[in-house]
């Protein structure tokens, strides 16, 4: 009798572990069945990904480097099985390694910057008074972001590196086209360093999701690949809100200015000579 394989079920990704949607709806996709997460997933992303900033913004910069480059071996590891999915969900073999390995080189270009954009982008300001004047930037708190169907794989460690480099959390939705690569790599998050709630991937309908997502007034940057203009305005609108900081993802090469949209210049003054 042939055997019949085992279907791999894709949940959610909040807090560091898996769950199921709390709606208990699903939705198909060339890799399998996704869960179809509701406002109330999002809400639970949301208090897990607030609740761990304050632990992961105060982590040095090199101990977040050594994680993003952990996260960087233990994918290489595992690359065979990622190219693997990716060929399957209908990539070209040879763009799906050039992915994959574009995707484990930017974890460690983003880990190498995590311990030097604060020199690079803080400054002496000039003062007219008898003091010291410092800016210096620091993580925004916790970002929301949609992640981009071109590339999937690759899109989504391009979308999440940055943001968590510098001290941020993340929630990131996977849309309707997600594949299972994208949702795979929560088992690489799940047994890395990377502690509970700072990256919490969700898949669901763009459509369903964006309001909540822009408009929730906890949330500090949004960071979203939409195509569609009716979706950009109401991202801008939803963002003017609570001045959310707004980025839309373009596929550009890594470059630590990315980091910086996730961060704000914290200026202090100290007295010369105390």
């Amino acid at each position: 009798m042939p055997r019949i394989p085992i279907l791999k079920t894709y949940k959610i990704f909040i807090g560091g572990k898996f769950e199921r949607s709390e709606s208990g709806r699903y939705f198909e996709t060339a890799s399998g069945n996704m869960c179809r997460s509701s406002r109330k997933d999002f809400r639970n992303a949301m208090v897990s990904a607030r609740s761990s900033v304050s632990g992961w913004s105060t982590k040095s910069g090199y101990n977040r480097g050594q994680i993003l480059y952990r996260l960087a071996e233990m994918l290489e590891a595992r690359k065979d099985q990622f190219i693997q999915e990716r060929i399957t969900e209908g990539a070209k073999a040879k763009a799906a390694e050039a992915e994959v390995l574009g995707a484990i080189d930017r974890l460690v270009y983003y880990a190498g910057w995590c311990d030097k954009y604060t020199q690079v982008f803080s400054a002496v300001n000039p003062v007219a008074s008898s003091h010291f004047n410092f800016s210096v930037p620091e993580p925004t708190g916790v970002v929301v972001g949609i992640s981009p169907a071109k590339e999937p794989f690759l899109g989504l460690i391009s979308m999440i590196a940055p943001i968590i480099a510098s001290g941020n959390t993340c929630i990131i939705l996977l849309p309707e086209t997600a594949s299972g690569s994208t949702v795979s790599f929560a088992e690489i998050l799940e047994t890395s360093d990377v502690p509970g709630g700072v990256v919490n991937l969700l898949t669901g309908l763009v459509s369903e999701l964006l309001p909540h997502l822009t408009s929730h007034m906890d949330v500090n940057a949004l960071y979203l690949a939409l195509e569609d203009a009716d979706h950009r305005k109401l991202s801008q609108e939803n963002a003017a809100l609570n001045v959310k900081r707004l980025s839309f993802y373009e596929d550009v090469a890594p470059n630590p200015y990315l980091i910086t949209d996730f961060t704000e210049l914290k200026t202090t003054w100290h007295p010369i000579g105390l």
